[in-house]
């Protein structure tokens, strides 16, 4: 019998112990073991810490003038259950270049570190078979493929499916275990290593031209900055990205009545230096700069001559930058990042005199560099050719972009053809279109009534801008809330807990009064106290006289009519005294509690009334007793 997918999820009651771990959005997680048998603790954390030093290494050698788009990559020396090992996690954002270059790194130390056995993986899991899926064997499904994925010695090694094996994904120390007793069960597989490390190709070549320079106007603090540390360009061009109505208010000091830190004034020619994916993040966003941006970005324009479209794209993007550093300075969403506080320790040093702003000879001095841009622009119709597959071969003239990007949409390509070439997959399903699937239900002209989308359509229109806008909006307090760190987001996350439960408490509190007060109303009606007009209900009850349904018809209809006359006047003068009928309700009801605890004996106390005992019930136990 099919029971569906086995995740080995136990419900509460069958030893729950917490719901799956899941990575964040863009983040990528490695870890790294030194096994040998030979090996004891002590040695084993030596090798460790070597590994790490060797990476210090190759950072210098590779990574000299590279920028990270979030995070670098960092390994800490941990010990986890019976293993010492290396563990890191890098947040990449928008820049997957920064997760290869991971790959590339680690990869390039299992040369050196054959005892090294390296695992890679991500939000979506192992995104290395990802990459080779075309390749991978018929067992080597998502569902069984967690830590059976290893680097080692420069190769992709996978931990088979024994014959007697249940397909499933291995835990960590089922998988060190078999690496640690029966190494030579792991396999090697050429087509899915040359498939899943096909983005390394370019390496380390590729590193350096993940680049771009631009020569932009800038304010001269701003200038000073990105000259001691050009790293701090990602952090100023992510907060402009990712910018809120607060950030736009602290660039307004006529309205957030904060003094700028990075006021866009004393404007300088300086070479910036981003990766491709800023630079384009800056490019592409349509911004009109409030306040003071906007006149320097005017001032900027007027006074550099003509304003062609170049001109004017570098001073806009010149100020998106300046604008970017005030934020990143001044919103408390970024004060406890590293890079807000090391430029408020330089600002602090510029106010206390111990650095002093380059004066315009210095930075002449400074390399002036400006790469070409053809690779934002698109060529059209080389793009179709490629996605026909007809595409030139690679580096020749004439390409629709990057070298890298025409690459992959060539293996996209490549994949889609032969999903459609292949029987198992349905591919005559592919190409073609499932009756149900038409939408033919507009097509009013055919018809002889008259189609109500038509007429509904102003109002989904209507509908769909009012979604766009919530979705925008939704979208955009998501990027905010990824931007933050870890601690951030777990005080977050504390303060969403603690507000559910209060709720949850309110909640619980609103239905016990519920229930106390419905228990109440029917104890009170059990005791006529909630009756307001009792004697309507006998005169109700006399209506129903047998004597009535005697004589005929018409004479029974004409003594109804009279009573039921009568009946109205008597209820008139009754609702004329409610206040008398709900004090002798009260009444009734208390004496109904026999001295007693009951509900109208409490709402009188409640109220501050309190009545002897009965006088009649005083005389009977005497009458009893004679």
């Amino acid at each position: 019998m099919d029971l569906g997918p086995q995740d080995d999820f136990k419900w509460f009651g069958e030893g729950f112990d917490g719901f799956p771990k899941r990575l964040p959005d863009d983040v990528v997680e490695y870890l790294i073991f030194i096994i040998d048998s030979k090996l004891g603790d002590t040695q084993v954390r030596e090798r460790l810490q070597a590994f790490q030093r060797a990476l210090v290494v190759l950072e210098k050698k590779f990574l000299k003038e590279y920028i990270w788009q979030r995070e670098s990559i960092k390994l800490d020396l941990i010990r986890e259950g019976s293993h010492w090992l290396l563990k890191g996690s890098t947040n990449y954002g928008d820049s997957v270049a920064d997760e290869w270059l991971i790959v590339f790194l680690l990869r390039e130390l299992s040369k050196k570190f054959p005892d090294a056995w390296i695992r890679v993986y991500d939000t979506d899991g192992e995104f290395l078979l990802i990459e080779a899926a075309d390749a991978l064997p018929a067992w080597l499904s998502p569902e069984v493929a967690e830590n059976r994925v290893w680097i080692q010695k420069h190769q992709l090694l996978v931990i088979p499916l024994s014959k007697t094996e249940t397909p499933k994904p291995l835990d960590r120390e089922e998988a060190l275990a078999i690496i640690e007793q029966t190494p030579t069960r792991m396999q090697h597989l050429p087509k899915v290593e040359t498939e899943a490390f096909h983005r390394l190709k370019g390496y380390p070549a590729a590193i350096s031209e993940n680049q771009h320079h631009a020569t932009l106007p800038l304010p001269r603090r701003v200038a000073h900055v990105l000259h001691t540390k050009p790293s701090h360009v990602a952090a100023a061009v992510e907060a402009f990205y990712l910018r809120d109505p607060v950030s736009l208010r602290l660039l307004q000091p006529e309205k957030s009545d904060v003094a700028l830190k990075f006021p866009p004034t004393d404007f300088v020619e300086v070479s910036v230096r981003f990766t491709k994916v800023l630079y384009a993040q800056l490019l592409g966003q349509r911004w009109t700069p409030p306040g003071p941006y906007g006149d320097a970005l005017a001032g900027l324009i007027k006074n550099g001559g003509k304003a062609t479209s170049r001109s004017r794209e570098k001073c806009e993007i010149g100020v998106k930058l300046a604008a970017g550093f005030e934020m990143l300075v001044q919103h408390k969403l970024y004060a406890n990042k590293k890079n807000a506080r090391e430029l408020q320790l330089l600002l602090d040093d510029l106010e206390a005199g111990e650095e002093i702003l380059p004066i315009d000879a210095e930075i002449a001095q400074w390399p002036k560099l400006e790469d070409d841009e053809s690779w934002l622009n698109i060529d059209f119709a080389e793009f179709e050719r490629e996605l026909a597959g007809k595409g030139g071969a690679m580096g020749a003239e004439g390409g629709f972009g990057d070298k890298n990007a025409q690459e992959n949409l060539r293996k996209m390509v490549d994949r889609f053809n032969k999903f459609l070439e292949d029987d198992s997959t349905g591919n005559d399903r592919a190409g073609s279109l499932d009756p149900m699937d038409m939408d033919n239900d507009s097509d009013a002209e055919r018809r002889a009534w008259d189609d109500p989308e038509d007429s509904d359509e102003t109002d989904e229109e209507a509908d769909d801008e009012q979604a766009d806008a919530e979705y925008a909006e939704y979208e955009k307090a998501y990027e905010t809330y990824m931007s933050l760190s870890s601690a951030e987001k777990s005080v977050l996350l504390d303060e969403a807990r603690e507000l559910a439960n209060a709720e949850e408490a309110d909640k619980e509190e609103d239905d016990e009064i519920q229930k106390l007060t419905e228990m109440m109303e029917a104890e009170l009606f059990s005791h006529g106290a909630l009756k307001l007009n009792p004697e309507s209900d006998k005169k109700s009850d006399a209506t129903k006289n047998p004597k009535l349904d005697k004589g005929k018809g018409k004479a029974r209809l004409d003594k109804v009519d009279e009573e039921d006359h009568a009946d109205e006047d008597d209820d008139e003068e009754e609702y004329l005294d409610e206040d008398y009928n709900l004090a002798d309700n009260m009444l009734k009801a208390f004496k109904g509690q026999a001295g007693l605890a009951g509900p109208a004996g409490n709402l009188m106390g409640m109220m501050g009334v309190q009545f002897p005992p009965d006088a009649d019930d005083e005389e009977k136990p005497r009458k009893g007793k004679s």
